[in-house]
């Protein structure tokens, strides 16, 4: 498995908040080289299992495949698009970036702003009520094209950096998902595994983490591990409150996590040689972990996340040997069949 290849593959599709089919449906076919009954459910998580006997606990590994975008939420008839977040963009970061409209047909736009003697501040960061498309579009043919609740993609280009470190949109959680698809890699020689394994890559995780709660629900496992991004330390940044690109996946401690699943975390990493870091959270994580831990009658649950710069950009960095031993630690923890 080429994780780079397989990164590049996901992260070209458009998968926002509410409309992941294009990224579901890639990850769909990547799963289905582990496990022949993958499928997608009506809420666009996609879901398979490894191993049919019923007498073993069942463990779920999750990552969530939607990434951020916009919604159109209105069209002006000069052909300019208003939008609404879908998921938390840095606005900072939007201004003269190109955009991908999922209208009738693929469109192309720039993110512009309204002048500063209509917004009077002009020496201030633009608000997200500020921000336009321009579609290049009468306003007729706009209409035409285009219609409120289409979804809107920030532009990037997937680029290869120095050593192992990549830089693309949508890392967050397409990283995850390839980390997943690199522990079930690992696994496939093994004829016998001491869990069943359930893997869903979740939708909806950007705007509330619905798809991780209705799958994990119906999945029903005995046990949990969610894999997401978090803050990887970057110029000008505390590195008391952030992980380091390369020196491994980030082990989750928080009031939500279940503690012996995060202290088996660690030791696996120890004793398979895998470098690792620690993220203490207060009471909970911010991620697909926290609905998965309240399923049910609850889940014991545990979080490894990737390091990653500039989260929520259409810049993210990561290295891509964090991936690779995000997922070798999933794959020894399930080895050891122990939590």
């Amino acid at each position: 498995m080429n994780t780079t290849e397989v990164l590049n593959s996901l992260c070209s599709q458009a998968g926002v908040s509410g409309g992941e089919f294009p990224a579901s449906e890639c990850a769909l076919q990547l799963l289905k080289n582990y496990t022949e009954n993958a499928k997608i459910d009506d809420f666009g998580n996609v879901i398979g299992y490894l191993g049919e006997d019923g007498s073993k606990p069942l463990i779920l590994l999750d990552a969530h495949i939607d990434q951020i975008g916009f919604t159109v939420t209105y069209i002006c008839d000069d052909g300019f698009l208003k939008i609404g977040k879908c998921g938390g963009i840095d606005v900072r970061t939007l201004l003269a970036q190109t955009v991908t409209i999922h209208g009738k047909e693929t469109l192309k736009g720039v993110i512009s702003t309204l002048p500063p003697h209509v917004t009077k501040e002009k020496d201030k960061a633009a608000k997200l009520e500020d921000i336009v498309i321009d579609t290049g579009l009468s306003g007729a043919r706009a209409k035409e094209l285009i219609s409120q609740g289409d979804f809107v993609t920030v532009d990037g280009r997937f680029s290869v950096l120095a050593g192992n470190r990549v830089c693309s949109p949508a890392t967050d959680d397409r990283a995850g998902v390839v980390a997943l698809l690199y522990a079930l890699e690992l696994l496939k020689e093994q004829k016998e595994l001491p869990f069943r394994v359930a893997v869903q890559f979740a939708a909806q995780e950007e705007v509330g983490g619905r798809g991780a709660r209705i799958a994990a629900f119906n999945i029903d496992p005995d046990y949990a591990i969610a894999v997401d991004v978090s803050f990887a330390q970057s110029k000008g940044v505390d590195p008391s409150k952030c992980g380091k690109l390369g020196k491994g996946p980030m082990i989750g401690i928080a009031a939500s996590l279940d503690r012996k699943i995060s202290a088996k975390l660690i030791e696996t990493a120890k004793s398979a040689e895998i470098p690792y870091q620690t993220e203490v959270m207060g009471g909970d994580s911010g991620t697909d972990a926290d609905d998965i831990s309240i399923s049910r009658g609850g889940v014991r649950t545990g979080l490894v996340s990737v390091p990653q710069r500039y989260m929520h950009t259409p810049c993210e960095v990561l290295d891509i040997a964090d991936i690779e031993n995000t997922g070798r630690l999933i794959a020894e923890f399930i080895k050891k069949g122990v939590c």
